[in-house]
């Protein structure tokens, strides 16, 4: 994405988030109000609200779904106002967050046969991580090794997230997927 892509993401980030404060309803964007074709693959994101550099929501789609541009729309009202670890955003709040956008390639199947090979592949702050297993699936972007740096750790509190034991990285069927992003925040554009 080059700076005026994402400051672009950006501005209709908030502008979903504001639009849905005021009146409970997604944005319309149109694509002729936004040209580029760029803005209109395909991809997986998601959207991290801070406030004071701590967590106020994230949310996103992991498998490309809609156009970017709609998928950062809507995953900033999730994140605003249906993670279900945060009370929806309030009107006193808004001013306070810190938008970031990620954008994801699409994760791939990462083969290991035991855990010391798995820690050996992953590469702690290039790749996101998500663990399967039946209905158990989680998710956490290459952002969170800076506030996980140790692999062990990682994965124990991913296998939690996931609902699932926090040994589950040690189950021979578990399923890793990797993905990388390009990840960039309001902060970069001051």
């Amino acid at each position: 994405m080059n700076t005026e892509q994402k400051k672009i993401l950006l501005k209709i980030a908030r502008l979903s988030i504001k639009n849905y404060l005021e009146s409970g309803k997604s944005l319309i964007i149109k694509r002729e109000n936004y040209p580029d074709p760029q803005l209109w693959e395909e991809r997986g994101t998601f959207v991290t609200l801070t406030i004071y550099n701590n967590l106020r929501g994230c949310i996103g789609t992991i498998i490309p779904v809609r156009p970017l541009i709609i998928d950062v729309a809507e995953n900033a009202i999730n994140a605003a106002f249906r993670d279900p670890r945060f009370y929806p955003l309030t009107q006193k709040e808004f001013p306070l967050i810190e938008i970031e956008v990620s954008i994801l390639t699409v994760p791939k199947p990462l083969e290991f046969k035991n855990v010391r090979e798995l820690f050996e592949k992953i590469r702690p702050g290039i790749d996101g991580v998500i663990i399967r297993n039946g209905p158990f699936q989680a998710t956490f972007l290459p952002q969170v090794w800076k506030e996980i740096p140790d692999k062990e750790t990682f994965f124990r509190d991913l296998c939690l997230k996931a609902g699932m034991s926090g040994d589950c990285f040690m189950n021979p069927s578990i399923e890793v997927y990797t993905y990388q992003v390009e990840a960039f925040s309001e902060k970069e554009f001051e």
